[in-house]
């Protein structure tokens, strides 16, 4: 599909927000999570469970979203799954309850999740080989920006009133991008689309036969896994643990999520002249490392300023991950785009979900759980690449 630069510079800002709404949706009140928890009267596993209601929804919602926008097209599901996440998110502001956070939590992932999906699918619509990772990893740049605000923006929005103002801020920010959608011109002709939902839901199945296919999922899987237990954890641990406020905290948080920008950078650099299956072992490999450094290092108690380095080394290499491995799933499904990059989606988010709560079951102030969870969630993940993915790229492997 031929764009003009204004088109694709458009379309690069617009998926890259849309690509964005997991992060946003979380990060951004990250640094009031032990607010939530004492505002609301909660347990410190009541408190991430409401991260856990958002991912699981999300997760849930792309399995949905992706076939409706194979069937549909791109621009009304994500029309209608944006005009929800407003309403919900809104729902928090005024929520009085943990059952009504919960309920409206969920309500947020499941219909943001057309935001997260639908963009990796007009992405494939429009691009395709060396180019689609370029533009997946311009989308994981783009995407590494929240990370670096969202919580910075949090941790100041808490300075001048409650938690509930970040949710406000959140609604302007869903306002904008629904607008967005209204602009947005549909990238999925007609005669590409599936006739039914049906058949659209009879591909995962086909999908998931696919041990190649199969193995990028279950990577995935575990991968974000670890991510989602670092989100969950990370701000008791320095809050509790290490006495950091919420606007240090946002502040180490953010320079973890400048690491992923800047490595999100390398896949489109290099795009064409080192294969993404080199880029995703090397990546996976240095994360495997690096959380079981990170274990070593909560074990014997190590000081804040070793604990922050080892983390971000930990850390930034998923975003070399992310775009190297949706772009070699993706690139072999053609016009099942839309249910594959669901699948993949899911996988992505429904572990990192129900382990939140776990993290906190041994109290907020041990950061064992985390540790020890991020370190078998990595080590899971190349393990998937060893057995499922590395045999299908022997030759580049071995060049």
């Amino acid at each position: 599909m031929k764009l003009s630069k204004r088109q694709k510079l458009f379309l690069t800002c617009f998926l890259g927000a849309m690509a964005a709404l997991a992060p946003l949706s979380t990060d951004m009140y990250l640094p009031a999570l032990p607010t939530v928890q004492y505002d609301l009267g909660i347990t410190t596993s009541l408190a991430q469970m409401t991260l856990t209601m958002t991912m699981v929804g999300m997760a849930l919602g792309q399995i949905f979203a992706g076939p409706l926008s194979d069937m549909r097209g791109r621009k009304v599901p994500l029309l209608i799954g944006m005009i929800v996440f407003t309403g919900a998110v809104a729902g928090c502001v005024f929520s009085r309850s943990i059952f009504w956070f919960l309920v409206f939590r969920f309500i947020t992932g499941f219909a943001g999740s057309c935001g997260i999906v639908i963009s990796r699918a007009i992405a494939r619509d429009i691009y395709e080989g060396a180019e689609l990772t370029r533009f997946f990893a311009i989308l994981m740049m783009i995407n590494g920006l929240a990370p670096i605000l969202a919580p910075i923006l949090g941790g100041q929005i808490l300075l001048f009133t409650s938690w509930r103002g970040i949710f406000v801020v959140l609604t302007g920010i869903a306002v904008m991008l629904t607008t967005a959608t209204l602009i947005y011109r549909e990238t999925l002709p007609k005669e590409q689309r599936l006739k039914n939902l049906g058949a659209t839901f009879a591909k995962y199945p086909q999908l998931l036969k696919d041990r190649y296919f199969r193995g990028h999922c279950l990577l995935q899987c575990f991968i974000f896994g670890a991510f989602f237990t670092y989100l969950a954890g990370s701000s008791f641990v320095f809050q509790n643990i290490y006495d950091v406020s919420p606007q240090g905290f946002s502040l180490i948080f953010g320079g973890i999520g400048v690491g992923l920008l800047l490595m999100g950078s390398l896949p489109a650099r290099f795009a064409g002249r080192i294969p993404d299956v080199v880029m995703l072992k090397n990546s996976v490999l240095v994360s495997v490392i690096g959380s079981a450094v990170l274990l070593v290092c909560f074990f014997l108690a190590m000081p804040l300023f070793v604990i922050v380095p080892v983390l971000f080394v930990t850390i930034v290499p998923l975003s070399v991950i992310g775009a190297a491995s949706f772009s070699l799933a993706l690139s072999r499904q053609g016009k099942n785009a839309g249910s594959a990059s669901a699948l993949i989606g899911f996988f992505s988010m429904i572990l990192g979900g129900l382990m939140m709560p776990v993290v906190g079951i041994a109290g907020d102030h041990n950061a064992l759980p985390m540790s020890f969870i991020m370190f078998l969630g990595y080590g899971l993940g190349y393990l998937c690449f060893l057995r499922m993915i590395a045999p299908e790229h022997k030759a580049e492997l071995h060049r």
